[in-house]
């Protein structure tokens, strides 16, 4: 059985926070994916300016909001730990994402090497694929812990 993890749920993992934090919930399936949710909101600072009268979430963001949705699939180990980009591969851009849509994220660890995780995602909007990546990142010890 899988656990839904809520946006209060994910914050325990995480160390995002608004408007930075980027999914809203998440949980993993019995095939070790993690599946994450996010809907854009009307007044995402991001959209503000990119573009007046035509807001589209910028690619970067998209990239992030993947990002985020892989680090679910390591999220026990996560507390303590800040998580940190150590490259993205392989991205493109299908269609574009804007205010109102929800993001869906399914993500995969592909390999790991110590405390550096190499994971695949997608993001879909209505089944649409908008954005698909190998984000890799890092677990880094927060200072001061």
């Amino acid at each position: 059985m899988t656990q839904t993890l809520n946006l209060e749920d994910i914050k325990k993992f995480l160390p995002h926070r608004e408007p930075m934090l980027l999914i809203e919930e998440a949980y993993l399936d019995e095939n070790g994916l993690a599946h994450s949710k996010y809907r854009i909101k009307e007044d995402e600072f991001f959209t503000r300016g990119h573009f007046p009268g035509n807001p589209i979430v910028p690619g970067v963001i998209l990239c992030e909001i993947m990002a985020q949705s892989c680090a679910i699939l390591v999220k026990d180990e996560i507390p303590g730990n800040i998580t940190l980009y150590a490259g993205i591969d392989k991205v493109r851009f299908k269609n574009t994402v804007k205010p109102g849509d929800l993001c869906e994220v399914t993500a995969s660890l592909d390999d790991r090497r110590g405390q550096l995780f190499f994971c695949s995602a997608k993001l879909e909007v209505n089944g649409k694929l908008c954005c698909k990546g190998m984000p890799s990142f890092a677990l880094v010890p927060m200072e001061g812990k």
